[in-house]
């Protein structure tokens, strides 16, 4: 999220650096290329890198700047807990290079309460710092629109420090909602999380319809069609990503673990591949069959892969299957095959990522899984 917005800024018209200890994609970035997918970045890159826009791997641009936005949010432990002790080690290697004065920006997904730890932090210190919080939520792949439509959250302990950053965003969208640093963090965290759920609740009604052997999609098409009270009921699919599983977490950890429409949301779409498989051993057997996934990414027309539930499928069917093929348009990976090959050789073709690249590819005579209605939609695969 940090180039994104980085690029956004710079081509406000500021004069914006870019830190990193990664010094391949700094060399990566420094050359206007994007390291990345990111609709319209690109272009925007190639303008203002050097002009307006500059990378470093010395810190010592930190002491230069007025505004210090961080995008190191809180990662959660292997028992789903917060850890802060990321924050922490990455303060302390900055603190040399902080001064009185400067307004500290947290913009990534934190715990709830962060934003105040961090102030203590620098205070325990001995600098006079302005710290804040405005979080980022935009969807990845279209940040670069959403950072300029979307209303921006600001928060702070002081008056002044709002008003300055308020100001700092006001270069992207005149629309600033104020809210207090544990109101902001709330704010994200319940955002991505509302999504997990619909998520979940599409799931479950999926797997609902499918136990008993009904179409899902014709029950759904018959709710949203002309229904505006079901305009927010998203189809079935795999719900992953770095966000909204770890967010989801991160509020229940931070109510004591006493989330259950949280927990029970989570069972439902980490349960999702193990539906499919299981589904695939009872109707098909899968002992003697060539298994095909199509998209690796965590969702569609994207190349992150992390936290995708593909490769959590993968996991299950290298198992349970004679033998597992990948593909994934935007990804690469040695193991993996184009997209015509693994329909031509797989047995069993599963639509995991919805890539639009897919969208005319030839299905015949094949066991086809597609949770996301995608192929019916589009009418191009049978």
């Amino acid at each position: 999220m940090g180039l994104p917005l980085g690029i956004a800024f710079a081509t406000s018209g500021l004069s914006v650096s870019i830190y990193d200890i990664d010094k391949d994609a700094l060399e990566t970035v420094g050359k206007g290329n994007m390291p990345f997918l990111e609709k319209n970045a690109g272009d925007l890159l190639k303008k203002s890198i050097g002009k307006t826009l500059f990378t470093s791997s010395d810190p010592k641009v930190i002491s230069d700047s007025k505004f210090i936005i961080i995008v190191i949010g809180t990662p959660v432990d292997e028992h789903l807990n917060p850890k802060f002790t990321l924050m922490k080690t990455f303060l302390d290697s900055i603190m040399p290079y902080l001064r009185d004065g400067q307004y500290i920006v947290l913009r990534s997904t934190v715990f709830p309460g962060t934003t105040e730890i961090v102030n203590e932090f620098i205070k325990q210190r001995g600098l006079k710092l302005h710290v804040t919080f405005c979080p980022e939520r935009v969807a990845q792949g279209n940040t670069i629109e959403e950072l300029t439509t979307l209303p921006q959250i600001v928060s702070g302990f002081e008056r002044e420090a709002v008003e300055h950053v308020s100001n700092l965003f006001k270069n992207l969208s005149k629309d600033i909602i104020v809210l207090s640093p544990t109101e902001a963090e709330l704010a994200k965290l319940f955002t991505n999380t509302w999504r997990y759920i619909q998520f979940a609740i599409a799931n479950q009604f999926y797997m609902i319809a499918d136990a008993y052997g009904l179409d899902f999609y014709r029950i759904y098409n018959a709710i949203v069609y002309k229904y505006p009270r079901a305009k927010g009921f998203p189809p079935a699919g795999f719900a992953a990503g770095p966000c909204l599983f770890k967010d989801t977490m991160q509020v229940a950890a931070f109510n004591n673990n006493a989330f259950f429409l949280g927990h029970a949301a989570m069972l439902v779409n980490e349960g999702l591949p193990n539906f499919i498989v299981e589904k695939l051993k009872r109707n098909y057997g899968l002992k003697d069959k060539v298994v095909g996934i199509l998209g690796m990414a965590f969702k569609a027309d994207n190349d992150d892969k992390r936290e995708s539930l593909s490769y959590k499928l993968k996991k299950i069917l290298e198992i349970e299957s004679r033998k597992v093929l990948c593909s994934d348009v935007y990804i690469k990976d040695k193991e993996f095959i184009e997209a015509d090959q693994l329909v031509r050789k797989a047995d069993i073709v599963i639509l995991a990522t919805p890539h639009r690249e897919y969208a005319n590819l030839v299905i015949e005579n094949k066991i086809l899984i597609d949770i996301w209605n995608f192929y019916a939609k589009r009418g191009s695969a049978e």
